[in-house]
Order: C-alpha cells, then structure tokens, then sequence
C-alpha cells in the first residue's frame, strides 16, 4: 500500500494534538521498512526494501496544526508528484510510543534525542576550488532531515515537481564525527549497508560538514536550519 493511501485514512485511539509527536518512527509490511521522520516544524516518509535493497517511495514536506487537525504541506512526493504544492488535513492520534491506522502499527524509535542535529537542514554553502559559496535556496532544494537517530537527505524541486534523489539511515554523532549507515539510497542500491565518516561543526547555528561523498569525494558543505531561513 503507498504512503500517500494510509496517511488520508489515519485513524488512531486517541487524540494527543499536543503530545510531542517528534522524533521518527518506524513500521514493517511485506518486507517493506517505512521510516517515518518528524520534526518541529517537517516530515518525511520513506519506503523501501532490506532484501534485496531496494529504494521504493518518499514523500514529506512542512507541516503544522489547524482547527485541531495537522496541516501536511507536501514537497515531494515521488508515488504522487502531483500532489506536490497541496495540503492535506489529517487527524493525527496516538498511543504512548506506538501509533496505528488500519492494520498498520507505527513504532517509536526516538524522540528526537540526543538532538545536536536534530531538525529539518537546507544546503547553503559548498566549497569549490578552495573557495565557499553560500546562497539561500529557492525552489530547488537539497534538505537533510535528521531525528535523534535516523536521518534522511531529500533533492527536489518544489516547482517543477522533480525529484533528484535521496538517501538515508541511521547516524550518530561522537566527539565531532558524524556517521552515517546508509539504509537506502535511491540512486544506487548497491551502497546501502556503507558507513560515512565525516567532520561536522556547529559555528553560528550552521552546521559545517566535510569528508567524502558516497562516491569517495571530498566534500565542504554548509547546512542551515530551515527555521533560521524562514523556509
């Protein structure tokens, strides 16, 4: 069943509007594995298989609450592109560190902590040639969306509706090294299961990150929150 299909039937046991719903959470159907990651302020949902790995759907966006309901404003979206641009209201319920709908039952993996990174981040500097360029994004948009524990990156273009690519997984952050275990990665099946070990650095609330790429190229970049950019 696509994201899109369960996410317009949610019907859980109570309503906790203001239970923090933050942090990701995870479910499994017919060796499908769907992370859900939530932040203050933004969503993803992605899908995808562990045997063989296989990159299958995301979709995700801003979102927030009215009229005691969550406003979800998509972004991407690569089952439905069309539904990029519009805004679904749903009735969010749950059940201490469990949530459900139909016969799907959604775990809690955390709840945002430990939170050095945790928040929805767009791409705003790169070095190149020794020299970084720093820009605010427009309608083309990298975002990376980290909870506690996971963390996905997303390429798209909210204009045209394009999806570039997208990778994630889990991560961990110790004495400033950020480390990813790649979990699904839609340009490339193959990497999933690989670590990336990087240098990161939080100056000014910008997170200044460096190391390799997946492809094994160094790589200068500058992450800033969304909330910062007013985006």
């Amino acid at each position: 069943m696509k994201i899109l299909t369960y996410l317009y039937t949610l019907l859980f046991s109570s309503f906790l509007i203001g239970q923090s719903f933050t942090g990701a959470w995870s479910s499994s159907t017919d060796q499908i594995q769907s992370v859900w990651i939530m932040t203050a302020n933004h969503f993803s949902i992605t899908q995808y298989q562990t045997n063989p790995a296989i990159f299958v759907s995301t979709a995700g966006g801003s979102w927030g609450t009215s009229d005691d309901r969550v406003l979800l404003n998509w972004e991407f979206d690569t089952s439905s592109p069309e539904k990029v641009g519009t805004q679904t209201h749903v009735n969010f319920l749950q059940s201490e560190d469990n949530i459900q709908w139909e016969n799907i039952m959604w775990h809690r993996i955390d709840n945002g902590q430990p939170g050095a990174l945790q928040g929805a981040w767009l791409i705003t500097g790169r070095e190149r040639g020794g020299v970084i360029s720093e820009r605010v994004p427009g309608v083309r948009r990298t975002m990376k969306i980290l909870s506690g524990t996971q963390f996905q990156w997303i390429a798209y273009n909210i204009e045209t509706k394009e999806f570039f690519g997208t990778g994630g997984g889990s991560y961990q952050t110790v004495n400033g090294q950020y480390i990813e275990k790649i979990e699904y990665f839609s340009r490339d099946n193959s990497r999933v299961g690989a670590r990336l070990q990087f240098d990161f650095e939080l100056q000014e609330g910008k997170w200044h990150h460096s190391g390799k790429s997946s492809k094994g190229k160094p790589i200068y970049e500058i992450w800033s929150k969304r909330v910062d950019l007013g985006i």
